[in-house]
């Protein structure tokens, strides 16, 4: 799975300049799980890069990105780390197509891995998917 995640993400970097990646650990190290390993080396700093462990930072420039026609593709380290961003999630990504009446579209992907077998506690092992599918969009 990982490999056919690490593909996509390639593909749709080659096919769209407006594709960018970015995170927490996604271009030095390839994320967590390596989803995202030799993006940076093969698109440059500019189009793969690292953030700071600040989820809604992450979230909050990927919604101003994606408001200037860039497409952002985002990745928070575990499910639980994203509750900072959650607000952002329900009330700016899910809705502002049709707050703009389809004039402004954000899009834009949130990635989240969750579990992963590492035996982790606390916000590592949290499963929050049902949060997002019962936001109205």
């Amino acid at each position: 799975m990982a490999r056919a995640l690490n593909a996509a993400l390639r593909d749709a970097m080659r096919a769209d300049d407006d594709v960018v990646v970015f995170g927490e650990d996604v271009a030095a190290l390839g994320g967590v799980f390596r989803i995202t390993d030799g993006l940076a080396r093969e698109f440059g700093d500019d189009r793969c890069f690292d953030t700071p462990l600040a989820e809604s930072a992450i979230v909050g420039t990927a919604i101003g990105m994606a408001m200037y026609g860039r497409r952002p593709v985002i990745e928070m380290q575990f499910d639980a780390f994203a509750y900072p961003a959650f607000e952002q999630l329900v009330s700016h990504v899910a809705k502002f197509r049709a707050r703009t009446r389809g004039a402004l579209p954000l899009p834009l992907t949130v990635r989240i891995p969750y579990g992963g077998g590492i035996g982790g506690v606390e916000h590592h092992s949290d499963s929050s998917e049902i949060y997002y599918m019962a936001t109205p969009a």
